[in-house]
């Protein structure tokens, strides 16, 4: 049995992680992280009811007998949360976007140096698992591509964690041809996008989004594009995560996109 605690429970997404866990034969909910509901049972919380489960305002006061941390709580604390679990010897789920590429270069030096694994997805929905490695696959015949990102108009962080780990793994298959330089365009050079590490990435932030991200490849006369649009509910993000839960402990160093478990 694998020993979980849930960081951020009481959230969109780690209410409905925490409502799977306590269904999985694999997995178990020992502990739970949430600032309002501190000093609670989790189960009092969620749907008035004792799940053994404590709540605490802290990760490391939640990590006693931990094995996994499950982190979907924000982009200012998912670092810290992380680094704290490794430090304890515990293997870390990234479920929350607007780390950058350097913030995962310390996870993974952290998590190499205490023999731990860590999976970060910037999405962990089968679907757009398997739209990324799509992308991926493309971007080997393709060298013209760019991203674009949608998500809802109080989305705090962009690009969205899905947009920025697609645009840096397409940017580590090869560097994309922008056409006319960016430096020499007439007009603002933000409508061309953000450069996420070579790969030109434009953010949406409107009404009715939820999380959306496509990539649009282009050749003369051709064009092809690859899309994933999640729904208005966070269980997409379930499966993914509990599957990842449960690979992670058999794993050292950070591994980056669910599609890399998935694949091999």
């Amino acid at each position: 049995m694998i020993n979980v605690c849930m960081a951020g429970a009481t959230g969109w997404t780690g209410k409905a992680l925490s409502f799977g866990l306590r269904k999985d034969s694999d997995l178990k909910l020992t502990t739970a992280v949430s600032r309002s509901s501190a000093g609670k049972d989790l189960g009092e919380v969620l749907e008035n009811s004792n799940w053994g489960v404590p709540v605490y305002a802290d990760v490391v006061s939640a990590l006693e007998g931990v094995n996994v941390l499950i982190d979907y709580t924000s982009h200012s604390a998912v670092k810290q949360h992380i680094l704290q679990g490794i430090e304890h010897g515990v293997h870390g789920i990234v479920g929350t976007s607007g780390l950058t590429a350097a913030d995962f270069a310390d996870i993974d030096a952290a998590a190499k140096a205490n023999g731990v694994g860590v999976v970060a997805a910037g999405n962990f929905a089968i679907t757009a698992a398997m739209a990324q490695a799509a992308a991926l696959l493309v971007a080997k015949y393709i060298p013209n591509w760019e991203v674009i990102d949608y998500a809802k108009a109080t989305k705090p962080d962009v690009p969205s964690g899905t947009a920025r780990e697609l645009a840096e793994r397409l940017s580590a298959v090869q560097r994309p041809n922008l056409g006319y330089p960016i430096e020499d365009i007439a007009g603002p050079k933000e409508a061309r996008g953000a450069d996420i590490d070579g790969t030109r990435v434009h953010s949406v932030r409107l009404p009715s989004f939820v999380v959306s991200t496509e990539v649009v490849f282009g050749l003369p006369e051709e064009r092809m594009t690859i899309r994933f649009d999640a729904g208005s509910s966070p269980e997409p993000y379930v499966s993914g995560t509990l599957l990842a839960a449960k690979e992670v402990v058999n794993r050292v160093g950070l591994i980056r996109g669910l599609d890399t478990l998935l694949l091999g």
